[in-house]
């Protein structure tokens, strides 16, 4: 799955443009190197996320196309806050 399709589903980002926008800007890192949004994600990543004052790393759990509300914080594990 790519990379901003990932960030919306789990819904780390709200909007897949702003993940989008995230991406092309920097601010989004997996293992440790920039992300352009078209990178496909597999379950053991380490996504980065500088976006504000809130700098988030979580660890990709699972890789689902659809995810409810429910179950979109399952698809990752928070592993700095």
């Amino acid at each position: 799955m790519r990379l901003d399709k990932y960030l919306k589903t789990s819904r780390l980002i709200k909007r897949r443009t702003v993940a989008n926008e995230a991406c092309d800007g920097g601010r989004i890192f997996v293992n440790g190197k920039a992300a352009r949004a078209s990178l496909a994600v597999k379950e053991g990543d380490r996504i980065s996320i500088q976006m504000g004052n809130r700098p988030l790393e979580v660890e990709v759990l699972s890789v689902t196309e659809y995810a409810t509300k429910d179950t979109a914080s399952q698809m990752y594990k928070v592993i700095e806050e």
